[in-house]
């Protein structure tokens, strides 16, 4: 298993505060009071390790397809206009992200970053639409072979904290990672409407694995 590397001070520091809890708890330093205290220093690095991890996912082999830039539930599609980047109506996918799932996020497709921006923003629940508008938010808009795609990272109400690797120019390729958000979150993904979409709201999805559309070649062929 690895993980993210932006986790690594908060795994150091939950394990540090841990080991030193149960060192004193040992050495019979306020025996009961510390026993506790280091249980729950030990719940709260367990739990970094786990909000930090970061699995390889099985890439899928077929051609034109576009895979979920992030890990959790899609909680809604919907026809949207998109003018920052795609520059027309296009459809959006809402993944929620919570804390429990994997919050490395991956590209759908290959192509080259054209767009990047970030905006500082509210913490409201990332669930709700409004988080979508008010929230923080960064985006990449990627130029893939069929067309463009724009993946926004949003903040939610825990999150205080959006990390995005690639810059203006950078290629990638699919399922590469391409950011993190700590600690609760959603992911849009934008596609042109001519795109097959595969997924439906309610659906469990994983990062850079499973396919929610299809380019248009790809998906009459």
């Amino acid at each position: 298993m690895s993980f993210a590397r932006e986790g690594y001070p908060f795994i150091a520091a939950g394990l540090l505060l841990a080991a030193a809890s149960w060192g004193g708890s040992l050495a019979g330093i306020g025996s009961l009071v510390l026993q506790v205290v280091a249980v729950g220093f030990s719940l709260l690095a367990l739990f970094t390790v786990w909000f930090f991890r970061d699995p390889n996912r099985p890439q899928s082999s077929e051609a034109g397809v576009v895979v979920a830039p992030g890990e959790g539930r899609v909680i809604g599609v919907s026809e949207v206009e998109e003018e920052s980047f795609l520059g027309e109506r296009a459809r959006k996918i809402s993944i929620f992200l919570s804390v429990f799932d994997v919050h490395v996020q991956r590209s759908p497709v290959a192509g080259v970053i054209e767009h990047r921006s970030y905006r500082a923003g509210a913490y409201a629940v990332a669930w709700a639409d409004k988080a979508s508008e008010d929230n923080e938010q960064a985006s990449l808009g990627i130029r893939s072979d069929h067309g463009k795609v724009l993946v926004r990272q949003i903040a939610g109400l825990v999150a205080r904290r959006i990390v995005t690797y690639p810059s203006e120019g950078d290629r990638v390729e699919r399922g590469e990672r391409i950011g993190l958000i700590r600690f609760g979150s959603r992911v849009d993904l934008f596609l042109p409407l001519s795109w097959k979409v595969t997924c439906s709201v309610g659906d469990r999805v994983r990062v850079g694995s499973t396919v929610l559309a299809r380019h248009p070649v790809e998906a009459n062929a």
